[in-house]
């Protein structure tokens, strides 16, 4: 693996992702379809560093970005010789196993950013004392549309949820955000797909979706190929939500407000797609650090550093508020958009949830709630 060289005179920023990783490989069905093609983050990334051009000029530095894809099973390697290149901050674009391999081999001057993982295991059991996210949680994002179901007075929940390790984790975050905020799970019902006749009631959508009264269906299904069948197929006539429907994620390319359409123009301009939530959460770690640089009016690592982690930082989200990472877990507060395929349809915190300090820590767990102990 070819690392790169950087010049003294450069403030780094690093990305480690893994070479040829097949979570952005596309994962045809059995009938060639591939339903959910996902893009690497640095694409935000990159975006963030050209809109910094005018910072860099203010404060007399060429921010430099880095892009490393270090050999299958080989990201702790690759983050030994990125440390002794002194980088403001890591972006961590890596599976679960190498990112816990790279966390066990990190050094108290490390500072990370992940921009990937929703997993709450890494704001809870699996926290570190130099990990930030700016990719929203699996419990924020549940929160999120949990209270906009009982801001609707949507209130008795059918869950179905697939069969996977992602679908068992978002499932108990739907839990956890239903007791939460006041919502009645009436039944809890595991799908599958199949064409065995002997579980038919495991694949059947009227029988999965009948006998229960509810108001809604919220489905958790991270492969896709069953929900997608859902809407308009149910037993009885509910809106469904989750994983289709209306969706709760870090950011939409519909989104109209905020600035959020130059945003995503300029987005489109550089890519010739749409900006997902994946690329946000790559722009936004890149925003952070150069608003912590321009707070502190230099590139020093030790203060940056303490920018980043301070409740003073305010970094213009694009999503009408400004935003900071909590001492606790590390993750970045933001607003969560509730969307459909081609619309946002409400924006969390939702009103009427308040808060004694700050509303954005509605959506995950609280400092009383948070199981990091970094």
């Amino acid at each position: 693996m070819a690392l790169p060289v950087w010049a003294d005179d450069k403030a780094r920023i690093a990305y480690l992702g893994i070479e040829g990783d097949p979570f952005y490989e596309p994962q045809p069905f059995y009938t060639g379809l591939s339903l959910k093609d996902i893009h690497r983050p640095i694409e935000g990334a990159r975006l963030a560093f050209r809109d910094a051009r005018v910072l860099g000029r203010a404060l007399g530095v060429e921010f430099n970005l880095e892009e490393v894809l270090a050999p299958p099973g080989d990201a702790a390697a690759a983050l030994e010789t990125l440390r002794s290149q002194h980088p403001l901050a890591i972006l961590l674009d890596l599976p679960s196993d190498q990112m816990q391999a790279v966390l066990e081999a990190s050094a108290e001057t490390d500072l990370f950013i992940n921009i990937r993982d929703p997993a709450n295991y890494w704001r809870e059991a699996g926290c570190a004392p130099g990990l930030l996210h700016t990719v929203p949680s699996h419990a924020m994002l549940s929160d999120a549309l949990a209270q906009h179901l009982r801001a609707q007075g949507w209130d008795e929940v059918l869950l179905l949820h697939g069969p996977t390790q992602g679908d068992t984790e978002r499932a108990d975050a739907v839990r956890k955000s239903a007791a939460k905020f006041g919502l009645e799970i009436v039944d809890d019902r595991a799908f599958e797909l199949t064409n065995d006749p002997r579980r038919r009631d495991r694949s059947n959508m009227l029988l999965l979706t009948g006998g229960v009264r509810h108001d809604v269906i919220w489905l958790i299904d991270e492969q896709g190929d069953f929900g997608r069948y859902l809407p308009f197929a149910t037993h009885d006539a509910r809106p469904v939500v989750g994983s289709e429907g209306l969706t709760p994620m870090a950011w939409h390319w519909t989104f109209e407000r905020y600035g959020a359409p130059q945003l995503n123009q300029r987005f489109r301009r550089i890519t010739d797609r749409d900006m997902s939530s994946e690329d946000w959460a790559g722009w936004a770690a890149v925003r952070a650090i150069m608003d912590a640089a321009s707070a502190v009016r230099g590139t020093d690592p030790v203060a940056v550093k303490a920018a980043l982690r301070s409740d003073k930082l305010a970094i213009d989200l694009y999503k009408g508020v400004r935003g900071n990472f909590r001492d606790w877990d590390g993750q970045l507060r933001q607003p969560i958009l509730l969307a459909t395929h081609n619309a946002v349809i409400a924006v969390a915190p939702v009103e009427g949830f308040e808060h004694q300090f700050d509303t954005l820590d509605t959506l995950g767990p609280d400092r009383s709630e948070s199981k990091c102990s970094r």
